[in-house]
């Protein structure tokens, strides 16, 4: 396969050969399929890793993880990347992968959203929330600031253009940062800023952004508790409107086997988990205890804290968000789904302290020369640019620089980005190995005249139970646990209106609903606590001699096959 390296970000063939490459070496376990194709016909790529010598992926619970549905997040798919080099390096020599791969199966999608991640990998970048699809409108802004290399460096920076009622000033403690001007204060030097650009029809007075023509956010597209346009902007004009979600939505739908997933983003450093428009007292008190728990583990494997979409990571207070993955996942599918924000610059320059979204609302200058130093230190010189003159076509003389975004904060620069995604694989494995799990218990024959009473008793042997949470018990989104006999040379079709003489007593299909895990299981152990035997299921049949199959199966927690003779 083509050399793979994690301290550059791939451009869209390169990735697709690097995916090909994969298959060709691990094909024992990795197939690769295209699940739809994006807005400008791309395909979009679906990595299916599993031991295939142990079962189909189809017939074992799975895990889904997918990246970069936001244009300019590349990060997220070197995350997805890393997280499928390390289940088939691995395989045979760490015990968890190893486990996780004989009795589970992973789906990766590593780049949600192809047209977005080439237009942010260009150089220049082009940057836009998520597809280059023009939305809600066709034509574009017809007035308005462009962002523009407007020096041909291959960046998109800040200019600051000198104004008697600008909000910024120069910092007095570091002469290269700006900070906000206090209120009352005048008589000083101020600076408006402005992306560096050039404005379309400028009357040489008003000044103000031009609207992206690409104002659609994917991540608002799903169907859980979307909102149109006028009440959530970016949503689309219908649930999974684009394709691109469309062919996530049908390519989950289509593996009911799936469990939890992951979403990779950027950037903040944190797993944020649903719910995202009400509180976690409006939950199902056992879901929450665990995600909890679940956010507790990520937190030690990856030293990113686990927090709230609706209490920690609001835009802002007032307002809520709807449509998203995770709470798709959650609600719709019922299943555990997080959002992982990858990388944050602040904790590198050594800011813990820090509210992930207020902070840009307001923070200290302290935190703002400590992320000059850092990036002085470990970007050299090219996080922060100093300022220096330049004679716009339109503003006269005016200064560029400041923070490169687009190196420094939307995703780790390349040196730092094998240490920012290495840890994501031990948490997903680690979520997909608490999965719910069918497997055989015992097999009791009883002999009786002329054939055998026959009981087939399964455990679920996962953490979870087999509906993974009780939002998809309460909502009866899966079928719980069910056996099915058939005598081996003899079909039947369920068509007859007898049963076939082989079946003295029992039906032919048994359900048992759902079994437990042992996430129920509380801590306290002071001699009052059973741990009944509800992750037990047992399937009774009173059968003549012959050969025979039974087939168990919860479209979760994977099949199980027995074989015996009565």
């Amino acid at each position: 396969m083509p050399a793979i390296s994690f301290d550059r970000y791939y451009r869209y063939d390169e990735l697709t050969r690097l995916l090909d490459g994969f298959a060709e070496e691990y094909p024992h376990l990795v197939d690769v399929t295209t699940i739809g194709k994006s807005h400008e016909g791309r395909d979009i790529w679906l990595a299916t890793v599993t031991c295939k010598a142990t079962g189909s992926a189809s017939d074992k619970p799975a895990f889904w993880c997918d990246g970069n549905i936001h244009a300019s997040e590349v990060s997220a798919s070197t995350a997805v990347l890393h997280i499928l080099n390390s289940l088939c390096t691995q395989y045979g020599g760490d015990e968890a992968i190893t486990q996780a791969l004989d009795s589970r199966a992973f789906y990766l999608v590593p780049r949600f959203n192809p047209d977005g991640a080439e237009w942010a990998l260009e150089t220049p970048p082009r940057v836009v929330r998520s597809s280059t699809r023009n939305y809600p409108y066709e034509d574009e802004d017809l007035v308005g600031l462009e962002r523009q290399d407007l020096d041909s460096d291959g960046r998109i920076l800040t200019m600051r253009v000198p104004d008697p009622n600008g909000a910024w000033k120069v910092c007095e403690e570091e002469p290269r940062l700006l900070v906000r001007r206090p209120p009352g204060e005048i008589g000083g030097q101020y600076y408006r800023i402005f992306a560096e650009g050039l404005f379309h029809n400028f009357d040489g007075i008003k000044m103000r952004g031009r609207r992206i023509p690409q104002g659609l956010d994917m991540n608002r597209n799903f169907p859980s508790a979307w909102r149109p346009e006028n009440d959530q902007f970016g949503a689309g004009p219908y649930p999974t409107s684009e394709p691109e979600v469309r062919s996530i939505v049908q390519a989950i739908t289509e593996r009911p086997n799936i469990c939890g997933a992951v979403t990779f983003h950027t950037f903040s450093g944190v797993h944020l988990r649903p719910p995202s428009r009400y509180p976690d007292d409006e939950m199902l008190p056992e879901d929450l205890w665990v995600y909890k728990a679940f956010g507790k583990k990520g937190e030690e494997l990856t030293g990113y804290p686990a927090i709230s979409n609706f209490h920690e990571f609001k835009y802002h207070p007032k307002e809520v968000i709807t449509g998203v993955f995770d709470d798709w996942m959650y609600e719709h599918r019922g299943v555990f789904a997080w959002t992982t924000e990858i990388w944050s610059p602040q904790r590198q320059a050594g800011i813990t302290d820090y509210k992930y979204i207020d902070w840009f609302r307001d923070h200290p200058v302290e935190d703002d020369i400590k992320l000059l130093r850092w990036s002085d230190e470990h970007l050299d010189g090219k996080g922060h640019i100093d300022w220096f003159s330049f004679e716009h076509p339109q503003l006269g003389p005016v200064e560029i620089g400041g923070w490169d975004g687009h190196l420094a904060f939307r995703n780790p620069p390349p040196k730092f980005l094998e240490k920012e995604v290495r840890t994501f694989v031990n948490w997903v494995v680690w979520q997909a190995l608490a999965s719910p799990k069918l497997e055989h218990r015992a097999t009791v024959l009883e002999p009786i005249q002329g054939g055998a009473r026959v009981r087939v008793a399964v455990h679920n042997t996962g953490y979870l139970p087999t509906q993974v949470t009780q939002i998809a018990k309460k909502a009866n989104l899966t079928r719980g646990v069910n056996a099915e006999i058939s005598r081996s040379g003899e079909s039947h079709d369920g068509k007859g209106t007898r049963p076939p003489t082989w079946l003295i007593s029992g039906d032919l299909r048994q359900d048992a609903g759902q079994l437990t895990g042992w996430s129920h299981v509380a801590a306290s152990g002071f001699g009052w606590q059973n741990q009944d035997s509800t992750d037990v299921a047992v399937f009774e049949w009173v059968l003549a001699h012959g050969n025979y199959e039974v087939v168990v199966k919860h479209e979760r927690a994977g099949v199980v096959k027995e074989v015996f003779t009565v």
